[in-house]
């Protein structure tokens, strides 16, 4: 059998498990696991992530629904303005028991309505449904609910690609800027203009 590896994501659920229709209620911080977002969008790796909800067992499993809060670092991808904060998801992920004599998930085709439509994400138990690991979860969680090109508003006007101003503070800003493709044609205009004025 393999070794089980204990982490700090790792929480006891053996109580709740022990029958249907039982609650347990999770309140507190675990550390953000690498690999989500990047220098643009992410959380960083360690920063405390708060969990608040609960886990219900059920026939097949147990129920996690509730609320994940991590710092998020960000910046505008238009004007580079910082929107670090906090973010905030709602989860709702099913951890199913294994089934010992097939060593897989017992009714796998069995579908679980959790709030309006069956959970998609599924995260198996471990240590014979004694803990569950929301590593995964957590990383999911975040991976899919950052935005890939976070804005500081919808109509954010960027920097200009000149001098890099902020144009959401000087909308009105231009720089004269001459073709190089036609310097010759305006030298020659410039010339016809004298000769005709002398």
């Amino acid at each position: 059998m393999a070794r089980i590896e204990y982490t700090d994501w790792t929480v006891p659920v053996a109580q709740v498990g022990s029958r249907a229709g039982q609650t347990m209620q999770v309140d507190r911080d675990f550390p953000a696991p690498g690999g989500i977002g990047d220098s643009i969008v992410g959380v960083k790796e360690g920063e405390p992530i708060h969990v608040n909800g609960q886990f219900d067992s059920i026939i097949d499993g147990l129920i996690f629904t509730g609320t994940f809060t991590a710092p998020v670092t960000a910046v505008c991808a238009r004007c580079d303005r910082d929107l670090s904060g906090d973010w905030s998801e709602q989860v709702t992920a099913f951890f199913p028991y294994e089934d010992a004599d097939a060593g897989k998930t017992k009714n796998e085709d069995v579908e679980i309505i959790a709030g309006e439509e069956e959970s998609g994400d599924t995260y198996p138990l471990i240590d014979n449904g004694a803990f569950a690991n929301i590593e995964p979860l957590l990383r999911d969680t975040f991976v899919s609910a950052l935005p890939l090109n976070p804005l500081c508003k919808p109509d954010c006007k960027g920097l200009c690609p000149q001098c890099g101003l902020d144009l959401n503070e000087s909308p009105e800003h231009v720089h004269e800027v001459t073709d190089l493709r036609f310097a010759d044609l305006e030298a020659l205009k410039e010339q016809l203009e004298r000769e005709q004025g002398e």
